[in-house]
């Protein structure tokens, strides 16, 4: 599947290798990044009120006064080329209402199949939506499981260290923090619901299987 990634204002480490058929949006200040690890910039979207305008590239820029961040406005010019696979890399971390917004826009965007994973050094946040996922054995580390929505219905998480069965996981409370691999393959799914799960990067890109 074609991969669209995305720079965004924060400083990150930008670790992905875009072949021909992908796609590079720098979101803002995003273009900064990628330009300075030497990455290409297929589009620069944004208000560009934390970073210039580039040269050279294609621009789509926009008031500083609007109704989206430049990370949300990304993803929807993203998902309007055709890609359903999208990887964010500096959205999460730094404003605390700016993690918030990107996160909720992640799970509004779950829910319509779109695959969307932010990424903040070694650690990724994704979503599923109404699925399972499951990860092989030598996935290891921390993994932590919140519902998005007000409630998901039928969560499972088997072969971790805590286990859940057919549960109805609400988004006020803490239960799904801090869980762990064991070395045996285990599987995340939600009947009904959005799931947001967070783990390693190395997990996410080597051992998950959707």
């Amino acid at each position: 599947m074609n991969t669209c990634y995305i720079a965004c204002a924060l400083d990150a480490k930008l670790d992905f290798i875009p072949d021909e058929t992908d796609l590079v949006i720098g979101a803002d200040r995003g273009c900064q990044v990628l330009l300075s690890q030497g990455k290409r910039i297929d589009l620069a979207v944004g208000d560009f009120d934390s970073g210039e305008v580039p040269n050279s590239v294609s621009v789509i820029k926009y008031p500083v006064k609007k109704d989206e961040t430049d990370g949300a406005i990304a993803i929807k010019h993203a998902i309007e080329k055709g890609y359903n696979k999208i990887r964010m890399y500096g959205a999460i971390g730094g404003l605390l209402d700016h993690t918030i917004a990107i996160i909720s826009t992640m799970c509004f965007y779950a829910e319509k199949g779109v695959d969307i994973a932010l990424i903040d050094g070694e650690n990724v946040v994704f979503a599923i939506h109404n699925k399972k996922i499951c990860f092989s054995k030598e996935a290891n580390g921390r993994i932590s499981v919140f519902s998005h929505t007000d409630k998901s219905f039928g969560v499972f998480e088997k072969g971790l260290l805590y286990t859940i069965d057919n549960f109805t996981l609400d988004n006020k409370t803490s239960l799904g923090s801090g869980n762990s691999f064991i070395g045996c393959e285990s599987e995340i799914s939600v009947d009904e619901g959005t799931l947001l799960i967070y783990t390693s990067k190395n997990n996410f890109d080597n051992y998950l299987t959707k």
